[in-house]
């Protein structure tokens, strides 16, 4: 699996494009329209967006590409704030671009498209329905785990409880993942359970 970091303009979250074969691709956190042609540039074709939570800044390419054929998905539990107000594009200034969500996720499922294989794990706490996304020993977090960071729980759903349950979630998988974060820099599980001083 090739994964390719896109970085913001302004403020946003990191987007990823992930592709098996060359050809399709699987975009996490498509977080502004220009998404769509890092995917054109690299000869790719778009079929899935997979979103760790709704908040604007990580969902504002969404319309783009699924104008260009991707499918829209998220955990079930985050529908409600991923298209309502909640999604704090009003605070943010900014206008999010009307889509729709085409299919759910659950806890547990396997995502399996593509060539592009991702375990769904639900991590509440920095909103109501967070996921992450295992693929092999890669581990996409939103902002649900940081560089020596966590996400906030003072945001709509967000419950601080929550997230600290499901940090220590992360902290328990197998091995030492290396984190695609969605802001800042790289990490891996190994290094977090050492020197994140948010959780321990």
């Amino acid at each position: 699996m090739t994964i390719y970091k896109i970085f913001p303009e302004g403020f946003a979250a990191n987007s990823y494009i992930l592709t098996a074969d060359g050809k399709r691709a699987v975009v996490i956190d498509p977080a502004q329209p220009r998404i769509l042609d890092a995917v054109k540039k690299r000869g790719l074709e778009v079929r899935f967006v997979l979103l760790t939570h709704g908040h604007y800044d990580h969902i504002g390419g969404c319309a783009a590409l699924q104008e260009a054929g991707a499918k829209v998905g998220c955990l079930e539990t985050e529908v409600p704030l991923v298209l309502g107000k909640d999604n704090m594009a009003r605070e943010g200034g900014v206008t999010i671009a009307p889509f729709k969500i085409d299919f759910t996720l659950k806890d547990g499922e396997i995502f399996n498209k593509c060539g592009i294989r991702a375990r769904v794990i639900a991590t509440p706490g920095h909103t109501a329905g967070s996921a992450c996304f295992l693929c092999g020993t890669d581990l996409f977090t939103g902002d649900t785990l940081l560089y020596e960071c966590v996400g906030r729980t003072d945001l709509p759903t967000g419950n601080a409880e929550q997230l600290r349950a499901s940090v220590k979630k992360l902290y328990a998988l197998k091995g030492d993942a290396t984190i695609f974060a969605g802001h800042g820099e790289e990490s891996n599980l190994d290094y977090e359970r050492e020197h994140n001083l948010y959780i321990r």
